[in-house]
């Protein structure tokens, strides 16, 4: 085996472990990476050379290593995602949604610092059954919205809601920024 191949075998079933260990599905990966979907499949079968831009991403997504990602070694004890490195995701006009939680949280207990315009509006479509939202406003006054239920809310007000229906936060009479937390998603 000449060592091109080897260091493709290696990163292949390194990704491979890291995205089953933490129980993620490809399209999980896809979407916590920026990635497609089929190009994480081509890097997990070795068919495929990642450039360093999307093998970054993909450790990050997996909460792996990246210097250490072929000698397998542990990620420290202490995991930091400095801000700007943490994914950030554009939702609709005015809406600026930066995920905070790892990888392995995905469809358990997910955190997010969102970003309002003025009037800007995140609307969900409901969630999987006993799905539950906290959202807590930083600054700026929210209004929040679950099923007919809604409130209107204000720095350091805290909301829990059900968001296995629909529902929406918008940002009322100017910029506002909140930590949102989505359990059992």
């Amino acid at each position: 085996m000449n060592g091109r191949s080897d260091i493709h075998d290696r990163l292949a079933a390194q990704l491979r472990a890291a995205r089953k260990a933490r129980g993620l599905s490809l399209d999980a990966v896809a979407k916590l990476s920026g990635v497609s979907r089929s190009m994480v499949s081509q890097i997990e079968r070795g068919e495929s050379s990642p450039t360093v831009a999307t093998l970054w991403n993909l450790t990050q997504a997996l909460q792996v290593d990246f210097a250490g990602l072929l000698e397998g070694k542990p990620a420290p004890g202490i995991e930091v995602t400095h801000a700007a490195a943490a994914p950030v995701i554009a939702r609709g006009a005015g809406v600026r949604i930066r995920i905070l939680s790892p990888a392995e949280a995905v469809g358990e207990h997910e955190v997010y610092d969102l970003g309002f315009e003025a009037g800007a509006a995140l609307v969900s479509e409901p969630h999987s059954p006993g799905c539950r939202e906290h959202l807590t406003v930083i600054a700026g006054h929210l209004s929040v919205r679950s099923g007919e239920d809604e409130e209107r809310l204000g720095p350091g007000d805290t909301a829990r809601y059900a968001a296995d229906r629909a529902h929406a936060i918008r940002a009322e009479g100017g910029a506002a920024r909140a930590i949102l937390i989505v359990q059992g998603s």
